[in-house]
């Protein structure tokens, strides 16, 4: 089975090696272990994880950390702003959002054939997403009160990023006035274009009459905070019930947070209700999970989470087409396969949307 160009662990820890050198002054002896990927995906994924160790003023010094590089291949994204999100992390572990610490961006491709970010690995357990944690892994093994701890937790690590000044610390980069007006305008142009890049003539009748509905009951007048974009359970590192790390800031975006709240719920409906398996027990509710974050940021989210949990399908639907092609090409999935169109985010999409939506 055709799988993503491979890297050469010898070379890369030799380029690694000379790189980390050029940062640390006065370092010699850099030795690079343990080089793989997260969670053994395979040595084709876009994330590194390693121990080095250096000699720096005759001390013996060593650390575990992460690179995140920019993807390469068949790409899920159209573009992906590797600065971006290293500025997002570095700026808001500064303000108490538990992010890793940033250690490195290089933004030359030359020493690693791709725009790549150092940051400091953090210890703890990720919610696996395949299979999902309704199925398989810790949280599955977990008692009710450690679900509860991890769910709630997330929600006040989320609640974290909204109420971040995201123009005292400099993240007007976001705002993307080539795809509409600020906030959900912005974002609706934008996977308006991601479904014509992704879809490549195709047509997905649900994704359309998503979209149709959200321009019609598009909100007006919103206020405008820092989204996360991929805010979910998944996407965080938990110790000891609690969210130690918020990590993937690729779909960052400025708008209404309820957005956020609603992807949290709306990927975890996804991982049990869309795929036919039981929530697991001790996770709140979706109303106590409103209760929550609404006390926690001081916000109202009952005026627009449906609206929002719509928006969330919509754009999970969208990715999931150029996911199954991202497949398809790497023959994971027959050529003639048809879930780019028919899968559980699209059917729990469909399911979403108000009676008589249909164009």
């Amino acid at each position: 089975m055709p799988k993503p160009a491979e890297r050469s662990i010898e070379k890369t820890q030799t380029d690694l090696a000379r790189w980390l050198g050029t940062r640390i002054p006065g370092a010699d002896a850099i030795e690079i272990q343990s080089l793989g990927g997260p969670e053994a995906t395979g040595f084709s994924s876009d994330t590194l994880l390693f121990d080095f160790s250096w000699r720096e003023r005759g001390e013996s010094r060593s650390a575990p950390v992460v690179v995140r590089l920019e993807p390469s291949g068949f790409q899920v994204f159209p573009s992906y702003e590797i600065a971006w999100q290293y500025r997002l992390m570095g700026a808001l572990g500064r303000v108490g959002v538990p992010t890793p610490r940033m250690l490195w961006l290089e933004e030359d491709p030359l020493p690693l054939g791709a725009r790549f970010y150092v940051m400091e690995r953090i210890d703890g357990q990720v919610p696996p997403d395949r299979p999902p944690y309704h199925m398989h892994g810790w949280l599955l093994d977990a008692p009710p009160s450690e679900r509860r701890d991890v769910w709630r937790s997330g929600i006040d690590a989320m609640a974290r990023i909204h109420m971040a000044d995201w123009r005292a610390l400099g993240f007007q980069f976001l705002d993307r006035p080539e795809h509409g007006a600020t906030g959900i305008d912005q974002q609706l142009g934008y996977y308006e274009r991601y479904l014509i890049w992704a879809l490549d003539g195709d047509r997905h009748p649900a994704c359309e009459q998503a979209l149709q509905w959200l321009r019609s009951n598009q909100p007006t007048g919103e206020t405008l905070r820092l989204c996360w974009g991929d805010a979910r359970i998944g996407n965080m590192i938990f110790r000891d019930g609690r969210c130690a790390a918020v990590l993937d800031w690729e779909m960052a975006t400025l708008g209404n947070p309820v957005q956020d709240l609603a992807w949290y719920l709306y990927l975890d409906r996804h991982h049990c209700e869309g795929i036919g398996v039981p929530r697991l027990d001790g996770f709140p509710s979706r109303d106590e999970t409103i209760a929550q974050w609404e006390q926690a940021t001081g916000l109202s989210a009952r005026e627009s989470i449906d609206y929002y949990e719509i928006f969330a399908g919509l754009r999970f639907a969208a990715i999931m087409v150029r996911v199954s092609r991202q497949m398809k090409h790497y023959e994971q999935l027959p050529a003639d396969s048809d879930f780019d169109l028919n899968n559980p985010a699209s059917q729990l999409l469909a399911k979403l949307l108000p009676h008589g939506s249909t164009p």
